[in-house]
Parts: C-alpha cells; sequence; structure tokens
C-alpha cells in the first residue's frame, strides 16, 4: 500500500507564535511521533506551510483575521523545532500556500503526481480552517483514494471548532481516526 503524510503548517505560529493554542501545542509529539513512523516505512511525506508577506494585512485573509503570522523568512513562519529536529526536513517536498489551501498541491493532486497513492493521511493545524480545506482538495481531485484525518494529530482554533470541522469530514468520505 502506497501511502503519503500529509502534514498541515505545523508552524511556531501556529502553535506557540501570534496564533498558537494550547491544543496545539499538546499535539506537537503525537505528529512527531507519526511522522517518524511514516519516515521508518519510507512513506512518502508532504508538509504545507502557510506563507505570507509583508503586506498579508492588505490581503483579504488580513482584513479578517488582522494578526500577522507565518510572513516568510521569520521564526512564526518555520515549522516547529521538534519536527526540524525529528527528520531531514530537505528530503521532503514542501508546499508554501498564501491561503488556506495549496494551490500547488492541489495543482499536483489534479494532474496526477500522486495518482498511485492509496491512502492519505492528514495531520495539523488548525483543523478548522487549513486541515479542512485540504482535505476537501485532496478529496475533490483524488476521490477513489483513501483519505484520513487523525484526530489526535490535530487542533482547532478552538476544541469546538476542531470537533465541528471533524464532523463536517464524515460526510464527504474522510475517515477520521483516533477521534
Amino acid at each position: 500500500m502506497k501511502k503519503i503524510l500529509l502534514v498541515i503548517d505545523m508552524q511556531n505560529d501556529f502553535i506557540n507564535g501570534a496564533l498558537g493554542t494550547k491544543e496545539a501545542v499538546s499535539i506537537v509529539g503525537n505528529v512527531v511521533k507519526k511522522i517518524k513512523e511514516h519516515e521508518s516505512k519510507e512513506a512518502e511525506i508532504i508538509f504545507t506551510m502557510d506563507t505570507h508577506d509583508e503586506e498579508y494585512l492588505e490581503t483579504q485573509e488580513g482584513k479578517n483575521l488582522p494578526v500577522e503570522h507565518c510572513i516568510k523568512g521569520t521564526y512564526g513562519w518555520e515549522l516547529h523545532p521538534e519536527i526540524k529536529q525529528a527528520i531531514d526536513i530537505s528530503r521532503y517536498r514542501i508546499y508554501e500556500k498564501g491561503t488556506f489551501g495549496s494551490d500547488n498541491l492541489a495543482k499536483d493532486l489534479f494532474e496526477g503526481k500522486y495518482k498511485d497513492i492509496d491512502q492519505i493521511e492528514i495531520v495539523g493545524v488548525a483543523t478548522d480552517i487549513c486541515v479542512l480545506t485540504n482535505a476537501i482538495l485532496t478529496k475533490t481531485f483524488m476521490p477513489e483514494t483513501l483519505i484520513t484525518v487523525d484526530a489526535s494529530c490535530c487542533a482547532g482554533v478552538t476544541p469546538k471548532s476542531h470537533k465541528t470541522a471533524l464532523q463536517a469530514l464524515k460526510p464527504i468520505q474522510i475517515e477520521i481516526i483516533n477521534e
């Protein structure tokens, strides 16, 4: 079985920075463990990174969420140190994205780059924003692929919105594990 682990936005600003939460801090160890499990099986691991510039507050997102975060090149933009220490990140594909869903990941899915994959497991933050959006994009372009979200490796903006997002994924046939 060919499998991908898709790690969404495990960046400092979403964990313990500008938009961090105690729930996001609490899943870091689970995510590191999940990454190491997949790496030991030589599964493909893909990362997304929310990536903004100094003009962020002038964007629609910035006007609706006026908190500068994940400005490229800053500490807040970087992957969490525990993840960077756990693996050689240079071995893996990273999709930088300027909005909730990764357009370049969606393009690669649409063009068949990952057509031989049997399962895509998704982990990361925020469940109710970027995890949700990228899970839907993945299912849209790979409808016959098993898509799972590991709830124990995800955190939302709030615990309630995390649970709501997980519930929203079930009817579109995205399997929730470790709920």
